[in-house]
């Protein structure tokens, strides 16, 4: 009966715009998404991973701390040229361009609102690991997520006010701010630890980083794979949704690229910021949807938050297999770090402001 009932919400318009039905032990299904409630091996299943998974995290963020310098992160925190411009791309381009597609696509407007939700979140843990294999300044990678973490505690209620006027009240959206510190407390304590013993024990710390860096690149996949598990009942949505969800991050990783580069910012810097303007906290705006919206107001939007996950990572892998067939083919003698770690030994004040001088645009 719940089979026929369902197959009843489905008219010939709705299959002919999304190409497929609902499953028929969806919970939720009007004929813009599905959405399967969890079974009991699925919560075992969330438990255990999640559990899992943030021991995991804060071990590979320990090892990425082994490759932070105390010196070097200081002086982006007293200079902050680097992590300015990382702010004004967090902060500035990401929700400006949530708000662009949101437009552009004409969507719904609790589907626009989880948009903007997402461009107003900070930077998340998996760019650090990305940045370090594509020889990116970690320290600037890690203080730039510190930071954007630390900062959306007062931005993301300003950007969501300011861009989520015309479409909804924000003061329904509920900001979870204990998840926002425990984030910040999950990167700095781990991270500080690393610090700490790359300042000891500098030679045991290059091994610590080497383990760290490759079981970090798995913890991403595993993650993928996870999400897909569990949300495997949350991929009839709307087609509009999809295509934001691809354009999204790109746009980010873009656009960071290019204000860092206009900024004066290294190559490697460059790379650096667009990592973290690209990768977003998606676990964070998968917690504030759930937090302020109803089951029925869910069903439109439930499954952005991990498109764009998907999408974030696939970009990132591609940026990061360009980048190293880039280096084994055109750097044959020197990485790209050496050779600017060289100009900026010979440019103190380059080295102070981050790059900031006009003879490196050449």
């Amino acid at each position: 009966m719940q089979t026929n009932f369902l197959s009843q919400q489905f008219n010939a318009g709705f299959l002919a715009e999304n190409f497929t039905a609902c499953p028929a032990n969806a919970t939720i299904c009007d004929g813009t998404s599905c959405v399967l409630s969890e079974d009991n091996f699925n919560q075992t299943l969330s438990v255990v991973l999640s559990t899992v998974l943030t021991i995991m995290l804060a071990l590979v963020m320990f090892s990425m701390g082994c490759n932070v310098e105390i010196k070097n992160f200081l002086g982006h925190i007293k200079r902050p040229w680097g992590i300015f411009v990382g702010f004004l791309c967090q902060f500035g381009i990401m929700p400006l361009t949530a708000f662009l597609l949101s437009l552009a696509f004409n969507i719904l407007p609790i589907q626009a609102v989880v948009v903007l939700i997402m461009g107003c979140c900070p930077g998340g843990t998996a760019s650090n690991i990305i940045a370090y294999w594509v020889d990116g300044d970690m320290d600037l990678s890690i203080s730039m997520t510190t930071c954007s973490t630390l900062f959306a505690m007062g931005m993301m209620p300003l950007c969501l006010f300011i861009y989520t006027k015309m479409w909804t009240d924000s003061d329904a959206i509920v900001l979870p701010y204990d998840s926002i510190g425990l984030s910040l407390v999950a990167l700095v304590i781990p991270v500080s630890f690393g610090v700490f013993v790359n300042h000891k024990w500098p030679a045991k710390a290059k091994i610590i980083l080497k383990v760290g860096s490759i079981v970090g690149a798995l913890l991403i996949v595993i993650i993928a794979v996870v999400g897909g598990i569990l949300y495997k009942g949350s991929w009839v949505i709307t087609p509009k949704l999809w295509i934001i969800g691809t354009i999204f991050p790109a746009a980010g990783y873009t656009l960071g690229f290019f204000l860092a580069r206009v900024a004066g910012l290294s190559w490697h810097r460059c790379r650096t910021v667009s990592l973290e303007t690209g990768m977003q906290n998606t676990q964070l705006c998968s917690t504030i949807v759930q937090l302020s919206f109803t089951p029925e107001q869910l069903e439109l939007m439930f499954t952005f938050p991990l498109i764009y996950s998907i999408f974030q990572l696939l970009f990132a892998l591609l940026i990061l297999g360009g980048y190293r067939l880039y280096r084994r083919y055109h750097m044959k003698t020197k990485t790209d770090v050496e050779k600017t770690a060289e100009k900026e030994d010979s440019k103190p004040s380059a080295k102070m402001n981050g790059g900031f001088v006009s003879d490196e645009m050449k």
